[in-house]
């Protein structure tokens, strides 16, 4: 028996060095109110605007839509089928305005995970293959010595290993070892900037497949991986608790709650993210449904892992659309902002007169309506994404950054995509200059 008692003694001591992400329940007002921000977005069914994440989040949270939720899924899959397999009695694709990347494929595998469905008959096997070889020709893209890079990005790539994982199906070594050399090397870090989302959804990704004993051979690297992940991304925390920016803190604490860890401090960064997140919602700054449906599972304690083996029978509270109160009219001030974009010939700088609360995107129309300013946009899962400022278009791998007067980077407007680009998203303005600057991705993360 004293053998037995020692063993249990010192189970407990390591047990007791191992720090968890422990994230304390959040008012629960609160979080109903961010629920109620997806509700308007489920009645948006176009293709264009179909999001997986949007279910995704929801199902992984402690509230329900209803029948909003079957009609949002059975919308998916009919769009699904339509773009990626052909219609249902031919393989003629013309209904189909815009084929879902990836990023998307790989998001809607999750949200048949949500809904407790495992990918399976002959068109379930399609959309597996599809996926694989997106991976391969990613793999193929960065090359044999890991001097290319993918040709989106390695969230993407991260985003699809984690799909087909939680569908329990294996990627090959080679793939995964494109993913681990990458983190291993720093390969999607680019002028010292880490890209922290990136970071957790590799990590996410390896602690799938460490879950399930895949890829034997790279265990050691996978688990090593994720110790690494874990450090980068605790590095990256910022004095006010935000993991690299507001948005890619919800992603970052998905990681960190399946990553216990020893003497890192992880349990006290984790409270802090917290506090940290509490002020921003109680802020507005939870707007887009993609940033959104990455919170809500945190704050009902779960991840994107959770969905290896979901409970779809856990009770989930039926979400109420909020009813605005008539508020008393104000007149809104009326504030200047001016426009540059220095990285054009000739060089573009005009000032407006605008109304308080407007948001970008309402300034760029304005400079077109009037006259000398031109832009372009094109849709995706964060928001409207700028493909072209006065006739200069974005290239391979190439961005339009949006930045607050002097250097200081719009995060809103500069929020990274399933796409692997930088998507334009509206953000209100104060009194300020809002400027755009030309930036390329190559050999960098998202």
């Amino acid at each position: 028996m004293v053998p037995l008692k020692v063993l249990l003694l010192l189970s407990g001591v390591l047990g007791a060095l191992a720090e968890l992400c422990v994230i304390p329940q959040m008012d629960s007002q609160l979080v109903e109110k961010l629920g109620q921000q997806l509700l308007p977005w489920m009645d948006r069914i176009s293709s264009e605007q179909l999001n997986p994440s949007v279910y995704v989040g929801l199902r992984l949270s402690s509230m329900q839509a209803g029948t909003k939720e079957d009609l949002y899924l059975h919308s998916l899959k009919l769009d699904y089928q339509l773009c990626l397999l052909g219609s249902v009695s031919s393989d003629d694709n013309s209904g189909c305005q815009t084929k879902p990347s990836a990023g998307h494929l790989a998001l809607y595998l999750l949200a048949l995970r949500a809904n407790c469905e495992f990918v399976g008959s002959r068109k379930g096997d399609r959309l597996v293959s599809q996926l694989k070889w997106f991976l391969e020709d990613e793999k193929n893209a960065i090359g044999h010595n890991h001097e290319g890079h993918p040709r989106t990005s390695y969230y993407q790539y991260s985003l699809s290993i984690l799909a087909l994982c939680v569908h329990q199906k294996r990627v090959h070594d080679s793939v995964v070892g494109k993913l681990l050399y990458a983190i291993e090397h720093g390969h999607h870090v680019r002028q010292g900037h880490l890209s922290v989302d990136t970071e957790a959804m590799a990590g996410l990704a390896f602690t799938c497949l460490e879950r399930f004993f895949f890829n034997p051979d790279l265990r050691p690297r996978i688990t090593m991986a994720i110790e690494t992940v874990r450090e980068k991304i605790l590095k990256a925390q910022t004095p006010e608790g935000n993991f690299g920016n507001v948005y890619s803190t919800p992603l970052a604490l998905q990681f960190l709650m399946t990553s216990p860890a020893s003497g890192v401090g992880l349990g006290a960064a984790c409270l802090k993210a917290r506090a940290s997140l509490q002020t921003s919602i109680q802020g507005g700054a939870f707007q887009n449904p993609l940033m959104i449906s990455q919170l809500l599972p945190v704050l009902n304690h779960k991840t994107y892992l959770d969905l290896i083996f979901p409970d779809c029978q856990e009770p989930r509270v039926m979400l109420v659309p909020t009813v605005e109160d008539p508020s008393p009219a104000h007149i809104p001030e009326v504030i200047s902002v001016t426009l540059k974009v220095s990285s054009v010939l000739p060089p573009y700088k005009q000032t407006f007169f605008i109304l308080s609360g407007s948001s970008l995107e309402d300034v760029l129309k304005m400079a077109q309506n009037i006259g000398g300013f031109t832009y372009e946009k094109k849709p995706s899962l964060s928001g409207p994404y700028l493909t072209s400022v006065l006739g200069k278009e974005v290239g391979d791998r190439e961005f339009w950054q949006l930045l607050r007067d002097p250097d200081t980077p719009l995060q809103q407007a500069s929020l990274r995509s399933v796409f692997g680009t930088t998507c334009f998203i509206e953000e209100l303005l104060g009194p300020q200059t809002a400027g755009f600057r030309f930036a390329d991705t190559r050999h960098h993360g998202k």
